[in-house]
């Protein structure tokens, strides 16, 4: 009982909605009537009222990022060189392969597998901290998508003269990834 006497009172604690009042029609803007002519020669007629045209608006640009993609021939399980530059940051390299344990690191966990991935290395050639993010689609012969992935910096920045290598894990969509043909990589300096 206390419980639908809470509930009634809290329904009508609240305020009611906002009411939005109909807008009415504009009354057509009534001119004076205009004294008549002293000589009538032909009849004057008021030139309609035609309201200024509504110019649309541009969508306003998103603020600038630097930008890069490109597409590059393909190779599994092999280092592939690069020879990128944006904005100071240099892409050396772009790996495509399966992790796995080494043979002899862990006896227990020897031929595990820890997923698929791409490995970029990159240098921040420039004199400012860069935070980049990476996406990697890689295609087969007949252009089909076999495998997207993506990634980046997570916490922090890469600090002038640094070197960083970022894996880009490939997930869901990965089995048929090394019969790739091509592949972009896209970069987006934050």
């Amino acid at each position: 009982m206390q419980s639908l006497l809470l509930l009634a009172a809290l329904g009508l604690a609240q305020e009611p909605p906002l009411q939005i009042p109909v807008p009415t029609p504009e009354a057509p803007v009534q001119q004076a009537p205009a004294p008549a002519p002293a000589v009538t020669s032909a009849p004057v007629q008021a030139a309609p009222v035609v309201p200024p045209a509504v110019k649309p608006q541009a969508p306003v640009p998103a603020g600038p990022l630097s930008f890069y993609s490109e597409s590059f021939p393909f190779a599994w399980d092999r280092v592939i060189p690069l020879s990128v530059n944006l904005d100071g940051l240099k892409v050396t390299s772009i790996f495509f392969n399966k992790r796995m344990v080494q043979p002899g690191f862990f006896s227990l966990l020897k031929g595990a597998e820890f997923g698929t991935r791409a490995q970029v290395e990159v240098t921040n050639a420039g004199r400012y901290p860069k935070v980049p993010g990476f996406a990697v689609a890689v295609l087969d012969k007949d252009g089909r998508l076999v495998g997207v992935a993506s990634g980046g910096t997570k916490v922090g920045t890469i600090k002038p003269g640094e070197t960083e290598t970022f894996d880009l894990n490939f997930t869901q969509v990965k089995e048929r990834l090394a019969s790739g043909d091509k592949f972009y990589l896209t970069i987006e300096l934050r």
